[in-house]
């Protein structure tokens, strides 16, 4: 092992390894970056990632109950690797370096072993990446084509900084990575999430340059994660920006998320865009809505199912990522264009997902049915009857629309949205919604999310003083919120409330129901709450996506009554993506 300014540098496991070799910024801040690369001479594509997540944290260390849940379920994905070198969210160097890949991974600025202001989703940022991409793609032992590949927030990175088009740049694997930081990240329509303040406190103050004798150490090379300085609490948080503060102050879209989101026009580099199906709260909504509108000539979409981690690493998405890295970065002639645009897992109860590929989003084939609240039911005819009214507790359970069991299999597969006619006891009201499924038995049917073991099938969110649509983006199966301003509601009197539902996938067997909550409060599964090591608070259905800040939820406006209009000239429903089986040619 060699160590001088430049950072350690050693050869084993068949590597060639290099640490904390520096890369200058145009500001004169030096960022700090591993490489992993073959040990013969060579000129090698490369995979790099950016982020605060502390190069050299071991994945086993840092995220052990995620480690252990992915080491027990999908034994493949710590196959073949001695794991000495997996990083959370990002590429094990030990499946990419034999097949002739060099993989760099770059502390973000502020983080690890990279000095300077830590300011999550920023210009500066953006820009750190654009130039980091361009100074791996300038090496000796580079090919001259980058690409990007890595999960959640080095995944969602890489929207903002391939619409600045570095010259290296060949080709994005976005694996669940959210794109307009308002609508899928800080506000899930309007309402704030508090995943973001804990998200902080959690896994990134704990990495944070300067933390240096307080924070872990490399197995590696036995030398601080984050930096060689110790600095005091004080002159790190001055380190930091406030970051929850910024989201309450910027109650509404504009310019401080437009820097941090995707400018989806821009984005024309060669794209895989995988995303979860559990992923509500965060990266599902993006991964769809970046695939549709991304202007890229060449991109396709994946949607799976299960943890937000494993999957990535297992032989399935490696595979994946490499067929089309193959083919951009070393220009392998091996059948990537023949990939169908669009590969769906498509999930049944009991974790069973079915691969199916399709050649758009949304399915054209789609049969796009409305089911009408009626009662304490959905009916597929608009009720005729006179109006009626069902009125909850915001803070309570709510009320569900259950359809009768079904007499045949049904597939819903696609975006949801529903139309509602509500009032409220004050001057604002926050609804949620959920989609359900339940079995014979009557008992609901829920799946391993994104984070949470006990997700149901797809949720949707709405300020109703956000009401407001944009009818230029706005479509019949997802609305489009301007949340550009607050309409307070006159208490009492009725409002037409259109909601967008993330997408979804189920194959609901014959003889199950589905049905739609519509409450005050953020769901809760019946059953015991769950656990990871980088999660605050044990999770009850959403994960660590809540909205129960009570800055952004007071209890004297969103505590009230709110009342659901039905029958006469309201006829509130849920649109549905019912998919018929494709016909055989």
């Amino acid at each position: 092992m060699d160590k001088g300014d430049a950072g350690v540098r050693l050869t084993q496991d068949n590597m060639l390894i290099e640490i904390d070799v520096p890369i200058a910024m145009d500001d004169g801040v030096v960022l700090r970056a591993d490489i992993f690369r073959p040990v013969e001479a060579g000129n090698y594509p490369v995979i790099i990632s950016y982020g605060p997540y502390g190069k050299g944290l071991p994945f086993q260390t840092g995220y052990k109950t995620a480690w252990d849940i992915m080491a027990c379920e999908h034994p493949d994905a710590v196959a073949g690797t001695s794991s000495k070198y997996a990083n959370w969210e990002v590429v094990d160097p030990e499946k990419w370096v034999p097949d002739g890949y060099a993989v760099v991974r770059v502390d973000s600025r502020g983080a690890g072993r990279s000095p300077g202001y830590l300011d999550h989703h920023s210009r500066r940022e953006t820009q750190d990446f654009y130039d980091c991409i361009e100074w791996a793609g300038a090496q000796p032992w580079s090919n001259g084509k980058v690409g990007l590949n890595g999960i959640s927030y080095y995944a969602t990175n890489q929207w903002r900084v391939a619409g600045l088009a570095p010259p290296h740049l060949a080709a994005i694997c976005v694996w669940e990575g959210y794109a307009d930081r308002y609508r899928d990240a800080t506000h899930h329509g309007g309402i704030a999430c508090t995943f973001q303040k804990n998200w902080q406190e959690m896994q990134v103050k704990s990495v944070q340059h300067g933390r240096g004798d307080n924070g872990p150490r490399s197995p590696l090379t036995g030398d601080t994660v984050c930096g060689p300085s110790t600095l005091s609490e004080q002159e790190m948080e001055h380190n930091r920006s406030k970051l929850w503060p910024e989201i309450i102050d910027n109650a509404f879209d504009g310019d401080f998320y437009r820097v941090r989101s995707a400018d989806w026009a821009k984005v024309k580099v060669p794209l895989l865009s995988c995303g979860n199906w559990g992923g509500q709260g965060l990266h599902l909504r993006g991964n769809i809505e970046g695939f549709v509108h991304a202007a890229s000539e060449q991109k396709w979409l994946e949607m799976h199912g299960g943890s937000h981690w494993a999957l990535f690493y297992t032989d399935y998405g490696v595979d994946l990522q490499k067929r089309f890295f193959d083919r951009f970065l070393k220009g392998k002639q091996n059948g990537w264009e023949k990939q169908p645009p669009v590969q769906l897992q498509i999930r049944y109860p009991g974790e069973k997902f079915v691969l199916r590929h399709e050649g758009e989003w949304p399915i054209a084939r789609t049969n796009w049915s409305r089911a009408y609240l009626y009662g304490e039911t959905l009916v597929a005819e608009a009720p005729q009857g006179g109006a009626a009214q069902v009125t909850f507790d915001a803070t309570g359970e709510g009320v569900t629309f259950r359809a009768p069991p079904l007499k045949e299999s049904l597939e819903i597969t696609g975006p949801l949205a529903a139309k509602l006619y509500v009032s409220s006891s004050t001057v604002d009201a926050d609804v949620f919604l959920i989609f359900r499924v339940f079995d014979r038995a009557g008992d609901e049917v829920v799946f391993q999310g994104a984070l949470d073991p006990h997700t149901p099938v797809a949720q949707g969110w709405l300020r109703a003083s956000h009401r407001e649509l944009d009818p230029v983006r706005s479509l019949p199966y997802r609305p489009w919120h301007a949340h550009a301003s607050a309409q307070p509601l006159v208490p009492g009197d009725i409002y037409e409330l259109d909601i967008e539902i993330w997408p979804t996938s189920i194959v609901i067997p014959a003889g199950y129901s589905y049905g739609l909550t519509v409450r005050g409060t953020d769901y809760e599964y019946a059953g015991p709450a769950a656990t990871l090591s980088n999660m605050k608070n044990p999770m009850k259905g959403c994960g660590p996506f809540v909205h129960d800040d009570p800055e952004d939820r007071p209890s004297d406006i969103f505590g009230g009554k709110t009342t659901l209009h039905i029958g006469g000239r309201h006829a509130p429903y849920v649109l549905l993506p019912i998919v018929p089986p494709k016909q055989e040619s």
